[in-house]
Formats: structure tokens, C-alpha cells, sequence
């Protein structure tokens, strides 16, 4: 596969192309969606900073159901970025924009479904954390 982490594709990552910031706009918008504002909430107990639904809520006065659709389709325009990103002609290595893509796939996988994976670690990640490591396909 060659160097990846070459002195060209840091330079690359720190200017902040498309893909990437499409890619932390997933993630961040996913990650805010499943705090939610229900009692007991860990990030909504500490308030140690608004989440993109709450800003949105108060920002264009929408109601929370409102502000979960629209984030949804800020969502939705981010992975198009992604797409055209990953089918546009292209300096950088394939290699290196698949790494930015499957970051935006984790992020995905970790929040789907409003569900927080990550904090609350459940079968579906240890299924396939064990599925990648510890029972690989036989080749």
C-alpha cells in the first residue's frame, strides 16, 4: 500500500478539504442527535456545551422533532459531499480518501439510529469488534 502518512497528505488533511469536513459534520451532528434531551441524559447533565439540536431549537425557534429532521438532511448533504468527493478526480491517493471515508462509515455505525455506541458500548459493537479481530474470515 506505500506511505500513507506522507508530509503532502498531513498538509492535505490540515487544510480541510470537502470530505473531511463533511465526514466531522456527520459525526458531530450523529453524536448531538443521540444526546437528546431526555432525563438523565450524560452530555445534557453536564451542560458543559449546546448541542447542534439544542442551538438549532433555539436559533430558528423550531420544535426538537423539527430540529431532528433538519439535522437529518444536513446529514444526508454531508454524504453527498462524500460521495462526490470520492468519485471527483483527485490528487490524493485513493487509499488515503478511502481513510477519510470509512471514518465517516465509524461515525455512521457508532450513532446510528440515535443510539450512542460509543459511550454505551452494546452487542452490536463487541459483535463486530469480534468479527474483525478475534473470528476472521478464513482466506
Amino acid at each position: 500500500m506505500g506511505m500513507i502518512a506522507t508530509k503532502e497528505a498531513f498538509v492535505w488533511v490540515l487544510n480541510g478539504p470537502k470530505i473531511v469536513r463533511a465526514c466531522s459534520t456527520i459525526i458531530r451532528l450523529m453524536d448531538d442527535m443521540t444526546d437528546g434531551f431526555t432525563e438523565g441524559c450524560f452530555e445534557q447533565e453536564r451542560r458543559h456545551a449546546a448541542s447542534s439540536v439544542e442551538c438549532y431549537m433555539k436559533q430558528y425557534i423550531f420544535s426538537e422533532k423539527h430540529a431532528y429532521q433538519e439535522i437529518n438532511k444536513q446529514v444526508e448533504i454531508a454524504w453527498k459531499d462524500i460521495n462526490q468527493e470520492m468519485l471527483r478526480p483527485t490528487a490524493i491517493p485513493m487509499h488515503l480518501l478511502t481513510r477519510v471515508l470509512n471514518f465517516g462509515r465509524t461515525g455512521d455505525f457508532i450513532y446510528k439510529d440515535r443510539k450512542d455506541r460509543f459511550t454505551n458500548v452494546g452487542d452490536a459493537i463487541k459483535d463486530n469488534i469480534a468479527s474483525l479481530f478475534i473470528n476472521p474470515v478464513p482466506i
